[in-house]
C-alpha cells in the first residue's frame, strides 16, 4: 500500500486525497492536495510538488496533464504527488505565503512545530525524503524566462553529479548550475541523499502551454529513464550557465530591451535602455560578462534600482 495523507493505493492503482498542514483562520483544515500512484511493478520511488511559490502554476499544469496520461498498471515504482504546495498563496494568487509573509521555497526542511510555511515545508519534505529522486516544479515568476532546469547542490556536494544527471535526462536545453539558497528544497534534499532537480519552466502570468509541453516532455523523460515506465531515451546536450549576473534600472522610466531570450551576448553588449514617457534616453546597461540573456521583467515600467534582467555566466555544455 502507498499513502500519503488521506491518499492511498495498493499495487496497480490511484488514488487522491489530502495531507493536512494546519487550520486556516476560521479553524478549518488545510489540506494539500496529493496523489499517489503504486505501479504493478516494484521500482524506484518519485516525488513530484508544484506551486511551492503561489503564482508559479506552470507546473501544476505539468502534472494536471500528466498525471490522466499515467496508467498504474503500466508503471514500475511509486510517483507521489503534491500538486499545490504553498496553498495560502495559492488561494490569492501571491507569491508568498500571506500568512507569515514567506517564500516557500526558502522554509525547508522546515519545522513541524514552526510558522505556516516551515509546518508546509516539514510535511511535504517528510514525504520527499521517501522517495529515491525529487522533481520540484517551478518558473520564474511571472517575468519572462528562457525553460530551464536548475541544480542548487553546488558542485562540490557528493551529490552533484546526480542531480546534473536528472537535469540532463529532464531536457529543458538549459541548466544553472548554481549553488542556491539555504531553504530550497533542491538543497535540502541532496542533503538527505535525494538527487533533486528544480525545473524552472518559463515564466508566466497565469500558465504558458509552450512551457508546459516542455515540462511534460521532460517529466516522462524522467519516467522513462529512471525506469518508471518502459522506453528510451536520448540525454540531448545541455546548455550550463554557472554564473547569473543581474541588472537593476539605472534611472526611472521605461526599459526597451536591445537582445531576446536565449541570445549570447558578449560583455559591453547592450542589454537594455531607460527612457522617459517622450523617448528621451535616460539610461543604457551593458553586459558585464559574456552569457546568455537568460531572464526580463515582463513590464516595462521600472523604478531606479528596480531588477531588470538577468543574464547567465560561465556557460560550458554537457
Amino acid at each position: 500500500m502507498t499513502t500519503l495523507g488521506s491518499a492511498s493505493a495498493p499495487p496497480g492503482e490511484f488514488d487522491t486525497g489530502r495531507l493536512s498542514v494546519g487550520e486556516t483562520r476560521d479553524g478549518s483544515t488545510v489540506g494539500l492536495p496529493v496523489a499517489v500512484l503504486n505501479g504493478a511493478e516494484d521500482g524506484k520511488t518519485l516525488y513530484v510538488q508544484a506551486v511551492s511559490d503561489g503564482d508559479e502554476l506552470n507546473g501544476l499544469g505539468v502534472i494536471n496533464r500528466l498525471v490522466p496520461q499515467l496508467d498504474p498498471e503500466e508503471i514500475a515504482g511509486e510517483i507521489l504527488f503534491v500538486g499545490i504546495v504553498n496553498y495560502h498563496a495559492f488561494q490569492v494568487a501571491e507569491h508568498r505565503n500571506p500568512i507569515d509573509d514567506t517564500k516557500m521555497n526558502r522554509a525547508y526542511p522546515g519545522d513541524a512545530n514552526g510558522t505556516s510555511s516551515e509546518r508546509i515545508a516539514a510535511a511535504t519534505f517528510e514525504a520527499a525524503k521517501r522517495a529515491d529522486m525529487i522533481v520540484d516544479l517551478h518558473q520564474g515568476r511571472t517575468s519572462r524566462m528562457i525553460n530551464e532546469t536548475r541544480v542548487r547542490c553546488g558542485p562540490r556536494h557528493r551529490l552533484h553529479r546526480e542531480c546534473l544527471e536528472l537535469a540532463k535526462v529532464f531536457g529543458t536545453g538549459y541548466v544553472l548550475d548554481q549553488k542556491g539558497p539555504d531553504g530550497q528544497l533542491a538543497r535540502a534534499a541532496p542533503d538527505n541523499g535525494i538527487p533533486t532537480i528544480d525545473p524552472e519552466l518559463g515564466g508566466a502570468v497565469g500558465w504558458d502551454e509552450e512551457s508546459i509541453e516542455i515540462g511534460l516532455d521532460g517529466m516522462f523523460r524522467v519516467l522513462r529513464y529512471y525506469g518508471f515506465l518502459d522506453g528510451d531515451v536520448d540525454r540531448d546536450v545541455q546548455t550550463r550557465a554557472s554564473g547569473f549576473d543581474q541588472y537593476g534600472s539605472p534611472a526611472g522610466g521605461l526599459v526597451t530591451f536591445e537582445v531576446d531570450l536565449g541570445e549570447r551576448v558578449e560583455r559591453g553588449d547592450a542589454l537594455f535602455e531607460v527612457t522617459d514617457a517622450f523617448g528621451s534616453l535616460k539610461g543604457r546597461v551593458t553586459a558585464d560578462n559574456d552569457g546568455i540573456f537568460w531572464r526580463s521583467r515582463r513590464l516595462p515600467q521600472v523604478a531606479t534600482g528596480e531588477y531588470v534582467c538577468s543574464v547567465g555566466t560561465d556557460i560550458d555544455q554537457f
